[in-house]
């Protein structure tokens, strides 16, 4: 990666700059601006096809935006309409992602699936197995490691998902709807391990549509809708007393169908 601007400040670990990302003529997103600060946690929240996955994607460039400015960690990644970060797998150590549908490897068990991104980045193999089992300890799965992942209930596969995403000590970990594809039981447990890492000083961002873990874990609420930030602020002011009719539309839609 090249050299990050100096205007970063020391505790920011994410900026982000009117950006901007169209698929086949759509505007997806529209001029986004957000600083996502050391071990704090970030919740987006609103409808689908609002946009919030795309600009989670586009912070560890798996999605490309169109212009605006990128900086993570440190690094401007992105900026103007040109990528600026060479090593995509160095970037992706520094930001780790769990997806919604998990994206485990089949063919390999608990601890494989958390060791292998760990030998790709050269770490010997007896250390990367004593990791992955820490890993694992941590997320309550210590004794599922030879498992695979078809014998493993959503809740597992999830939970396996975070370990791996936390193998290389990323600076920030990107959580896709974590539990959107989840029962209540394994949600509660995927919560919990979130928790977790909240109550560790992990810095997050995290797409969700749990509005009471995000009230109760996050430190910042930010609503999108039509590819724009339409509020942001505290989650007792964002999800409390919402200054925008939009955001309060979206509120009473989600209070109704609970």
């Amino acid at each position: 990666m090249t050299s990050a601007t100096t205007r970063l400040r020391p505790d920011v670990v994410v900026r982000i700059e009117n950006l901007s990302k169209s698929f086949d003529g759509r505007l997806v997103l529209d001029g986004v601006g957000l600083t996502v600060r050391h071990k704090k946690i970030v919740a987006i929240i609103g409808q689908s096809g609002g946009g919030k996955t795309t600009l989670l994607r586009c912070l560890n460039l798996l999605e490309r935006p169109d212009h605006g400015l990128l900086e993570v960690a440190g690094e401007t990644i992105f900026s103007g309409d040109e990528v600026r970060c060479h090593d995509l797998a160095k970037l992706r150590q520094s930001v780790g992602m769990v997806f919604q549908r998990f994206n485990l490897f089949p063919h390999l068990t608990a601890v494989e699936n958390v060791m292998l991104a760990q030998l790709r980045a050269g770490i010997p193999e007896q250390d990367a197995l004593e990791r992955a089992v820490q890993l694992l300890r941590r997320v309550g799965l210590a004794h599922r490691g030879v498992a695979y992942p078809e014998q493993m209930s959503g809740g597992e596969q999830q939970r396996v998902a975070i370990a791996r995403a936390l193998a290389l000590r990323p600076k920030v970990l990107l959580f896709d709807e974590p539990t959107s594809s989840l029962d209540p039981e394994s949600t509660a447990e995927v919560l919990r391990v979130m928790r977790e890492l909240a109550d560790d000083g992990m810095t997050m961002v995290l797409v969700t549509h749990e509005l009471p873990f995000a009230r109760e874990v996050a430190d910042w609420v930010v609503f999108v809708d039509g590819g724009r930030i339409v509020e942001e602020g505290e989650p007792a002011e964002v999800l409390g007393k919402p200054r925008e009719l939009r955001t309060r539309t979206f509120l009473a839609s989600y209070a109704a169908g609970q």
